[in-house]
């Protein structure tokens, strides 16, 4: 039961720290400021809400835990 906790805990750390990888340098690359992203300025104020982003991240996350559970 432990070595499955483990095992689990050891594939989050490493999807966390690939998405980490991927945000910190994803600007340089394009993602982060999709089409579809939301922004909002007005004078000093600025609302970003990454949606495109999001769904995408949201799908290869889904692919790689469905392919870790085969």
């Amino acid at each position: 039961m432990f070595q499955e906790f483990g095992k689990t805990l050891i594939v989050i750390g490493i999807v966390l720290t690939i998405v980490g990888i991927i945000l910190f340098f994803g600007g340089k690359f394009g993602i982060g400021h999709l089409p579809g992203d939301i922004v909002f300025k007005k004078g000093n104020f600025t609302f970003y809400f990454p949606l495109m982003s999001s769904i995408i991240l949201s799908v290869v996350l889904t692919l790689i835990l469905w392919l870790f559970r085969k």
